[in-house]
């Protein structure tokens, strides 16, 4: 079954305000880019994927999207998460994909192992849906849909239930996986706090652009 995995990312100047208590706008960049480098590696390598598109506006993203070998599609109207996956999506169904992986590129100690175990889910075209919530248990921290379009994605505060409800109207079947290294998203200082706590080996180019940005201090 073609797999595409779909990774939403904002521009830099919009990306993760609440971390600005912590660093200055240059260096949220520094940090956003890390992460996504780190979220993109691992999806490049993941044998159960056949191809990783990355909706964005942000330049150094795109640059560095291609590099890794990931395709791009500009988020034109910059409207949120849920608007991009579904440009996402549509990229999907015109190009014939059965499946795919809404990721976000917050969650960069994300292990290639976990990753496959999740793609190893039931791999039939029987219409189902997966989510991934946040640590927390309100947030969607991924979703794989089979087919792509099986539900609209609505991401945000309260979003666990909410795609718990669409997936129930659709008439479809639900699972929830909790792979460990995708339960934790990073948005607060305290998000940082838990992934430098977590296994040294994880998010290695977040490790290195928070270490630097520490000997700049």
């Amino acid at each position: 079954m073609r797999t595409l995995a779909i990774v939403p990312v904002k521009r830099f100047a919009l990306a993760k305000q609440r971390l600005s208590e912590r660093f200055p706008p240059a260096q949220r960049a520094t940090v956003a880019r890390a992460m996504v480098e780190d979220v993109l590696g691992a999806l490049v390598a993941a044998p159960g994927l056949s191809e990783v598109l990355v909706v964005t506006n942000e330049p150094l993203i795109a640059k560095l999207a291609g590099q890794l070998g990931a395709q791009v599609r500009t988020d034109v109207h910059e409207a949120g998460q849920s608007t991009a996956a579904g440009a996402g999506i549509s990229y999907a169904l015109d190009g014939g994909v059965e499946r795919v992986l809404l990721v976000p590129g917050d969650c960069p100690a994300l292990d290639i192992d976990e990753l496959s175990a999740l793609l190893q889910a039931p791999s039939d075209p029987t219409p189902s849906v997966v989510i991934v919530p946040d640590r927390h248990g309100t947030g969607t921290n991924a979703l794989l849909l089979t087919p792509p379009d099986v539900i609209d994605p609505a991401f945000g505060p309260g979003s666990f239930e909410r795609h718990r409800a669409l997936a129930a109207q659709a008439g479809v079947r639900c699972d929830v996986a909790r792979p460990a290294t995708l339960l934790l998203d990073i948005d607060t200082p305290e998000d940082l706090a838990a992934l430098l706590a977590g296994p040294s080996e994880r998010a290695p180019h977040t490790r290195a652009a928070l270490a630097g940005l520490a000997g700049e201090c």
